[in-house]
């Protein structure tokens, strides 16, 4: 089977390649011409250079392909991302549709997140059923995601076999840019996370995420949205068992949740404008933790037969693959 992936050089993508090629599939990846392909290294892929504007080069690309995973996507939290992070997101998903379209793409993976879905109640867990108003998410990349997700829905009722996967917060090896939630692993082995804010999120291991990926695509429904979770823990949870794997001490300070705001508000449109340099504390990621961020991922567990490999192992191979990569 021939495969066409888009953001095969991201944390998500990269493993989604991965799986596929141990599962005897010939791999077409997209990647921009200038992109860091560390993650590439020694994958027998064939690569296309390009981007998510070209939707005549993606429908080449995709001509003789079975599936298409698009897994690309802009992640930033920063307010002077804005116009980027819509044009890679919901425009690059609407051209990623028009070529799987015309190519006559046979299941069509669309890789949406659960900041689509939103942010439950204080106290309640979200499944695929629930969904805040796009004026109810905060940052730019969630109001995007959230756009780029109602486009595959869009699609799929138009009539193209569209699936679509929501990952919480994957963690793992190969995280090479870091990811945000990679960074809170890296920031504790450098002992550069001194307090804590009361919140939470579901993780998963990144390969978990990548076989759910895959059967998305062989066993999910056209125009459903699968939630690809494991556990929900708070932070201070993760840290305890960061500290339990490395014999590194937890923090045991709690800040406020008002004192990040501030700083990020601080940090992002005052010392970034002035100096130039970007913010350690975006504005929107402050205001995010002030709420867990709780999922059920019981239907893809149930119906795809989604892994659920321990929290425990995602954190340790995190550990050693960043160590074992001169990260600490």
């Amino acid at each position: 089977m021939k495969v066409f992936v888009t953001g095969g050089t991201g944390f998500v993508g990269a493993s989604v390649l991965r799986e596929l090629l141990a599962g005897g599939a010939e791999v077409r990846a997209l990647a921009r011409r200038n992109s860091d392909r560390r993650n590439l290294e020694g994958l027998n892929i064939e690569v296309v250079e390009g981007d998510l504007d070209d939707v005549a080069l993606l429908t080449r690309a995709m001509a003789d392909c079975e599936w298409a995973f698009h897994v690309a996507a802009h992640y930033s939290l920063l307010r002077r991302d804005r116009d980027a992070i819509y044009r890679a997101n919901v425009e690059g998903t609407r051209h990623v549709l028009q070529a799987a379209r015309a190519a006559g793409i046979k299941r069509l993976v669309h890789t949406s997140s659960v900041a689509a879905i939103g942010v439950p109640p204080e106290g309640e867990v979200a499944d695929e059923t629930f969904q805040t108003t796009v004026g109810e998410l905060v940052s730019d990349y969630k109001k995007s995601k959230f756009l780029a997700e109602q486009l595959a829905r869009d699609a799929a009722r138009e009539g193209l076999p569209v699936v679509i996967v929501n990952p919480s917060t994957p963690i793992g090896p190969y995280d090479v840019k870091p990811t945000p939630t990679g960074d809170i692993v890296l920031r504790f082995l450098q002992r550069r996370m001194p307090a804590y804010v009361d919140t939470g999120m579901n993780l998963i291991h990144v390969r978990d995420v990548a076989i759910g990926h895959i059967r998305a695509a062989e066993k999910g429904r056209v125009g459903e949205r699968y939630i690809l979770g494991h556990r929900n823990m708070t932070l201070k949870e993760i840290l305890d068992t960061l500290a339990a794997i490395t014999g590194l001490p937890a923090p045991t300070r709690r800040l406020p949740h008002w004192l990040p705001v501030v700083v990020g508000a601080v940090d992002e449109f005052f010392l970034s404008r002035l100096t130039g340099k970007p913010p350690t504390v975006a504005f929107d990621s402050a205001r995010m933790a002030a709420h867990p961020m709780y999922y059920d991922a019981t239907r893809a567990v149930t119906y795809l037969g989604l892994p659920q490999t321990p929290i425990e192992t995602a954190l340790q191979e995190a550990v050693t693959w960043f160590r074992d990569h001169g990260y600490v």
